[in-house]
C-alpha cells in the first residue's frame, strides 16, 4: 500500500506541476516586503513560446447574411458601398482565394477583374484565413472583442462561433481579446459577457490554455486618454475577477507602462503587475529598423528585465509596418523586430495585426502590385519600394520569424525569406 500511495502522490504532484510554473525561482518583492514572487517564466504553452496574431474578424458587406448587413469597417458610412469617397481601409486585400466576394463602387482592378471585397462573416473567409495561419506556422489568433452590447454585438457573436470552428478544423488556437476602448460600463459588462457568452468557448479543444488556464486578454487598461478612463483600482478589480475564474490574463498595455509616462497613466503599476503576461502596444511607435534597435535597447530590454524580476511573462508586439506610409522595406523592418525580440528573450510574440487593412499593418494577403488594386486608386501595394513581393509574403515572413523565435532556425539578422 505504501508504494501505491507514493505512486499516487507522485502522479498527483506531476499533474499539479504541469498546470503551474515549473520549479520556482523565488525572490522577495521589492514593493511589498515579505511577499514572495515566483520569477520562473511560464513553460511553453499555447501563448508562451508561440506566435499569436491579432485577429479583427470585423469586415462585413451588404448582403453577406450578417446580422449587421452593412459595409462594417470597410467604409466611413457603413450603409453605403465602398468607393473612393467612402472608404475606411488603407490597404487593398488580395481576394483571389475567397469564393464569395462583394462588389464595390470602385473601378475595376488593373487586371480587368471587378473590384470586390471579402466579408469576415462568410464561413469560407474565416476558414481560408485560418488555413493561411496553419500554412505559415501561426499558432494562435487573439480574437478582438469590443463592447458587444451595441448593434455590432450579434455579428461579433456569430463570427466568434465561426472562429472556433475554423481553429478546430485547422489545428490553431484562439482566445478572446477584449478591447475595452470606449466601453462605458466595462467594469460590470465585461464580467457579464464572459460569464454568459464567452466562457462557453473554453471547452473547445482549440481554446488557448496557458499554465492549464484558459487565456483571456484585456487590451486598453492604463492608456492615458479619454477612451480608457478607468482608475487602476477599477482595472485591478477586473483583472482579479478573471483570475478568480481560473483565467491566465494578458494585458495589452501602453508602450511606456513600466515608467508610467507618455501613453501610460501614472500610478498604474499595481494593475500592470497583476497581469500574468504583458503585451505592450507598438503600432505608431516605430517605423524602421533603426527605431526598432532603439526600442530594443531602451524599452524592450528593461521591460523584459522588469517582467523577469516580477514573475510576469512578456509578449512584445511585432508589426509589419504601415504599408500606406511605406514603412515595410520589403520585410526588413519586420525581420529586425523578430531578430531583436528573439535576442531580448521574450516569452511570446504578438503580431499586430493579421487582418488590419484599416491601418495598413496587416500580414494577410494583400495586393502585390497595381494590377490588383482598383484603377485610379491611391492604394500602396507590396511592391511599393521596387521589390516585387507575393501577396502572402508577410505570412511567410511571420512563419520564418516564428521558426527563429522557437529555435528551429538559427538567430540571424539577415532575413531568410524571399519576397517572391
Amino acid at each position: 500500500m505504501k508504494k501505491n500511495n507514493i505512486a499516487f502522490l507522485l502522479a498527483l504532484f506531476a499533474l499539479t506541476s504541469s498546470c503551474s510554473k515549473k520549479s520556482s525561482k523565488e525572490i522577495t518583492s521589492p514593493d511589498k516586503p515579505g511577499e514572495v514572487i515566483d520569477t520562473t517564466p511560464s513553460p511553453v504553452g499555447d501563448v508562451v513560446g508561440k506566435i499569436t496574431v491579432g485577429y479583427q474578424g470585423w469586415f462585413a458587406a451588404k448582403g453577406d447574411g450578417s446580422p449587421i448587413d452593412a459595409w462594417w469597417h470597410y467604409t466611413q458610412d457603413w450603409g453605403k458601398i465602398p468607393s473612393p469617397t467612402n472608404l475606411g481601409i488603407k490597404s487593398w486585400p488580395d481576394v483571389r482565394e475567397y469564393t464569395e466576394t462583394f462588389q464595390t463602387g470602385f473601378a475595376d482592378l488593373g487586371n480587368g477583374q471587378a473590384a470586390k471585397l471579402f466579408s469576415s462573416f462568410t464561413t469560407q473567409t474565416v476558414n481560408t484565413q485560418f488555413l493561411w495561419m496553419q500554412q505559415n506556422g501561426i499558432d494562435a489568433a487573439a480574437l478582438q472583442r469590443f463592447n458587444p452590447n451595441g448593434i455590432e454585438g450579434p455579428a461579433r457573436d456569430a463570427i466568434t462561433a465561426k472562429v472556433k470552428t475554423a481553429a478546430e478544423a485547422y489545428g490553431r488556437k484562439f482566445y478572446i481579446m477584449y478591447d475595452v476602448s470606449g466601453w462605458t460600463n466595462m467594469q460590470s459588462e465585461i464580467k457579464t459577457d464572459w460569464t454568459n457568452k464567452m466562457s462557453a468557448y473554453i471547452t473547445s479543444s482549440a481554446y488557448a490554455k496557458q499554465n492549464g488556464k484558459p487565456v483571456v486578454c484585456i487590451w486598453g487598461f492604463g492608456f492615458n486618454d479619454n477612451n480608457h478612463p478607468w482608475s487602476a483600482s477599477v482595472c485591478l478589480d477586473v483583472i482579479n475577477w478573471f483570475k478568480s475564474k481560473g483565467c491566465y490574463v494578458i494585458g495589452g498595455v501602453p508602450t511606456h507602462w513600466r515608467k508610467q509616462e507618455s501613453d501610460s497613466r501614472p500610478n498604474f503599476i499595481s494593475a500592470y503587475k497583476a497581469f500574468d503576461m504583458l503585451s505592450p502596444w507598438m503600432v505608431g511607435r516605430i517605423g524602421n529598423a533603426n527605431e526598432s534597435d532603439g526600442f530594443f535597447m531602451n524599452v524592450n530590454k528593461p521591460d523584459q528585465a522588469y517582467c523577469n524580476s516580477n514573475g510576469i511573462d512578456y509578449q512584445p508586439c511585432i508589426l509589419p509596418g504601415d504599408l500606406q506610409e511605406r514603412q515595410r522595406a520589403h520585410g526588413d523592418f519586420m525581420w529586425r523586430q523578430f531578430y531583436n525580440m528573439k535576442r531580448v528573450g521574450c516569452q511570446g510574440i504578438y503580431i499586430s495585426m493579421f487582418d488590419e487593412y484599416n491601418e495598413g499593418n496587416q500580414i494577410a494577403k494583400t495586393a502585390e502590385n497595381s494590377s490588383f488594386i482598383p484603377k485610379g486608386s491611391s492604394f500602396v501595394t507590396l511592391d511599393e519600394d521596387g521589390t516585387a513581393c507575393s501577396s502572402d509574403y508577410y505570412l511567410r515572413l511571420t512563419g520564418d520569424g516564428g521558426k527563429m523565435f522557437k529555435g528551429q532556425i538559427a538567430l540571424t539578422a539577415v532575413r531568410p525569406t524571399s519576397p517572391m
